[in-house]
């Protein structure tokens, strides 16, 4: 009787000693899948976000800004189903053909952007969403503009 008790006691250890190493294999899965998620998510914003910032910069060339532009409107096309990735043009520049864009919108079409000056220079500033972290509003103003002491 005394070797059918320890026997069970020992079944039941060794029962208890595959509960843990099962829930502890399952805890570690769970993490890295957490883990192989974000960063894929900090791949897919820094990508996207590349279209847009490496655009910025003080004296960018009209023609450049033209560019970005339609590259913006490619992008709220593509992604019209999903508002977190429309980004707004807000353009406060003197130096525009046609109507500038305000950040109110996001345009789907270059008739609603106007145009930059291909002989003039611009300065182009992207915001980002804190949230999301996916560039929101692209501002094109003149250079120097927003830059007071």
């Amino acid at each position: 009787m005394e070797n059918a008790s320890k026997a069970l006691i020992i079944a039941g250890a060794i029962l208890l000693a595959i509960l843990i190493i099962t829930l502890g294999i399952f805890i570690f899965q769970q993490a890295s899948e957490v883990t192989r998620d974000s960063s894929i998510s900090d791949v897919e914003i820094i990508q996207f976000n590349e279209k847009f910032t490496s655009h910025e910069g003080e004296n960018v060339r009209g023609s450049e800004v033209n560019s970005l532009l339609s590259t913006i409107v490619q992008n709220n096309v593509a992604n019209q189903d999903d508002t977190s990735k429309q980004v707004q043009i807000n353009v406060t520049s003197s130096n525009w053909n046609g109507t500038k864009p305000t950040s109110t919108t996001a345009p789907t079409s270059t008739a609603n952007t106007g145009r930059a000056q291909t002989g003039k220079t611009y300065k182009v500033v992207c915001t980002t969403d804190t949230s999301t972290g996916y560039v929101t509003t692209v501002t094109i103003s003149d250079p120097g503009a927003g830059s007071a002491t």
